[in-house]
């Protein structure tokens, strides 16, 4: 995990920052060690993420999402407190509504207009959109206006690296057009925020782009070592073998605890197929080799390191063969109940 933070961290060269997506990791100690290495801040999926890791000292956070409702908005205000926060913002409603909670308790929050450059779900659909979007956010009271952010998140695990390359550009050549639009009435976009760890060495190197949102180099899993090479698997579940017949070992993890299972998990000490993931097993084929005893342990690097994650409450920190911490995974689940 180190080497790969530090490898990253190589890699980006201003004008560009590093801003890690902490959905992969869901922890401050892993978003403390990403600060240091020279990240601007970190990036969050949602409020309660964000709040989470806020609380336990971060202090630089953009929420790649809207907020919406008063439960989220009351927890972002109060977040706010404690750090610098900022948010995705795709409608008027939601940035009046922004306005009107962060004025009423007398803070401030950042805001970049979402643009949609491919995924089809957030994000402004058109540069006119944006355009009046960032003149409303720039005028409202609570609100900083700080640019725009978008995700090309259709593309980022496309195997083909030309096609990649090809999607990538184009998205982010919308990014930047939507910018220039915004630029153009008057309005000053210091904030371009985009990429992911599929695309790190794409938008990582666009010079029109100032911040760059991968996350998941810093664990990696099967679906982004099929795009991504020179980053190493961090991140394991450490599984058991519960039965055994011939070549077929059953391990105690499946998708409960794995999470997704395609593509397919990894058992990086073993030579073996993986037949199949069910909920609670993993089923694999040994071969003709010697099968493990009933009772050994297997690691097993998961499919999508993010909602592996999120499955777990803590992480066992190992250095050199020997565990020397617990790291708690304190921004986990659906929700954060504290709002403090």
């Amino acid at each position: 995990m180190e080497r790969n933070i530090r490898r990253m961290a190589s890699f980006v060269h201003p004008p560009t920052h590093l801003r890690p997506h902490a959905k992969t990791h869901k922890s401050p100690n892993v978003a403390a060690l990403q600060i240091e290495a020279g990240a601007v801040g970190t990036t969050t999926a949602t409020v309660w993420e964000a709040a989470a890791l806020a609380h336990a000292g971060i202090k630089n956070i953009l929420i790649a999402n809207e907020v919406v409702g008063a439960t989220r908005l009351d927890v972002l205000a109060a977040a706010g407190a404690r750090a610098r926060m900022t948010v995705a913002v795709d409608s008027i409603e939601n940035a009046r509504e922004l306005s009107s909670v962060m004025s009423a308790v007398g803070t401030e929050v950042g805001a970049l207009v979402d643009v949609d450059i491919g995924m089809g779900r957030c994000g402004v659909r058109s540069p006119a959109a944006a355009v009046e979007l960032a003149g409303t956010l720039s005028e409202l009271p609570g609100i900083r206006f700080d640019g725009v952010m978008g995700f090309e998140g259709h593309c980022s695990l496309e195997p083909d690296r030309r096609k990649r390359t090809r999607l990538a550009r184009e998205a982010v050549a919308r990014l930047i057009r939507t910018a220039d639009a915004i630029r153009a009435t008057g309005i000053p976009v210091e904030t371009v925020s985009a990429g992911g760890t599929g695309t790190f060495d794409l938008t990582g190197t666009d010079p029109r782009v100032t911040e760059l949102q991968a996350g998941s180099y810093a664990f990696m899993d099967t679906a982004h070592a099929a795009v991504v090479s020179g980053f190493e698997f961090a991140l394991t579940v450490l599984a058991t073998v519960i039965s055994r017949h011939g070549s077929t070992v059953v391990l105690d993890a499946g998708k409960k605890t794995l999470g997704l299972e395609a593509p397919l998990p990894l058992l990086p000490t073993l030579e073996s197929s993986i037949e199949y993931v069910a909920e609670e097993h993993t089923v694999i084929d040994v071969g003709n080799q010697e099968p493990p005893d009933v009772g050994d342990r297997l690691e097993i690097v998961p499919s999508y390191c993010p909602v592996t994650v999120n499955l777990h409450e803590a992480y066992l920190v190992v250095e050199h063969g020997v565990v020397v911490d617990v790291w708690p995974i304190v921004a986990r689940g659906a929700g954060w109940p504290r709002a403090d």
